[in-house]
């Protein structure tokens, strides 16, 4: 920049690490202590992260946890920012949270565009309503995928990525995406074998198993609502020929309307729906963890014709059965490993 008044006052990249009521903190806590262990690492200061919000002071964050901030977005003259995700159980929720941030949306939106903008979790909503991840690529959690792909269909989504990297944006899926974010950046100014150490130094968690993201988004929503995993026990018990709404609802003991009512509002999705995803979350785990052909595992599910599964399964993951196997089977992985 020209200008002495223009400068950046600070050698190191300066990172903001935003603060937004609702927002889960404990990401960026833990993207604090990794860029300064990153600074300890190198011998100097590489990164400079710094708590930014819309406005400087307190922030209730969620939780009821009260965080301080000490610059406004518009002064911080950060080089990124890093959006951590908001709390939130339902794809309702998600879309009214979205709803009450447009003030802190049209901030975003207004940042210089050399300013990179990262972001995880349910985050990446906040990020792509700016329009910054327009025709790139992204990826976000798994049970907004339906959500994200209607409400931002200019993005390139792609939910089989736990991260997604261009030149200006960076987004990572689940609570921890801050991790793969950072540690993308470290391995940039300093060497994948730096991170490495790092990474043993502080035990920071193993990446993910690689599954679908629609079967991660069924174990999300099964874990928030006790209805939901007796819901799961009687579906995964029936054969998928008989798992219907009316089937499910006798087995649990309870009215065909208060299911179909409950289990829209536990999950945002239709009982039938919810069900046959139940199924093929079945189907998906025979493909990974065993070697039977998929007609094999249409018969012991009891689907009513292997076509009809397999058309389904392909409608749902966007992938048949023959190449979901290939991406994602622990048995696929280990042969070819060995």
């Amino acid at each position: 920049m020209a200008g002495s008044d223009t400068i950046h006052p600070f050698p190191a990249m300066r990172i903001g690490l935003l603060l937004y009521p609702n927002c889960l903190p404990a990401g960026l806590f833990a993207a604090m202590d990794l860029l300064h262990a990153a600074n300890l690492r190198a011998g100097k200061p590489l990164f400079e992260p710094v708590f930014v919000a819309a406005r400087a002071g307190k922030v209730e964050c969620a939780h009821a946890q009260h965080l301080h901030a000490a610059i406004a977005l518009e002064e911080a003259a950060v080089d990124a920012l890093l959006v951590p995700g908001f709390w939130g159980q339902s794809l309702g929720q998600a879309a009214r949270t979205l709803d009450a941030s447009a003030g802190l949306v049209a901030a975003l939106a207004a940042l210089p565009r050399r300013v990179q903008l990262w972001a995880y979790c349910t985050g990446v909503c906040l990020a792509a309503a700016t329009g910054r991840l327009d025709r790139q690529t992204a990826t976000l959690t798994w049970w907004l995928a339906d959500y994200a792909t209607t409400s931002f269909p200019k993005v390139r989504w792609q939910f089989e990525r736990t991260l997604a990297v261009n030149e200006r944006t960076a987004t990572a899926s689940g609570v921890n995406g801050h991790l793969p974010i950072i540690q993308s950046l470290i391995e940039a100014k300093l060497g994948k074998e730096a991170y490495r150490e790092l990474a043993r130094l502080m035990v920071l968690p193993r990446p993910e198993e690689r599954t679908h993201h629609t079967f991660h988004m069924l174990d999300l929503i099964e874990q928030q609502d006790a209805m939901l995993r007796k819901l799961h026990l009687a579906v995964e018990r029936l054969p998928a020929s008989e798992a219907s709404v009316a089937r499910v609802a006798a087995e649990m003991h309870t009215t065909e309307r208060t299911l179909a009512r409950k289990v829209l509002a536990a999950s945002d999705m239709p009982a039938a729906a919810y069900i046959r995803r139940i199924k093929l979350r079945q189907v998906s785990e025979r493909l990974i963890y065993t070697k039977a052909s998929a007609s094999t595992i249409s018969i012991e599910l009891g689907f009513s014709s292997d076509s009809g599964m397999r058309r389904m399964f392909k409608d749902l993951t966007a992938l048949t059965p023959t190449q979901y196997r290939t991406s994602f089977s622990r048995l696929f992985i280990c042969e070819r490993a060995g």
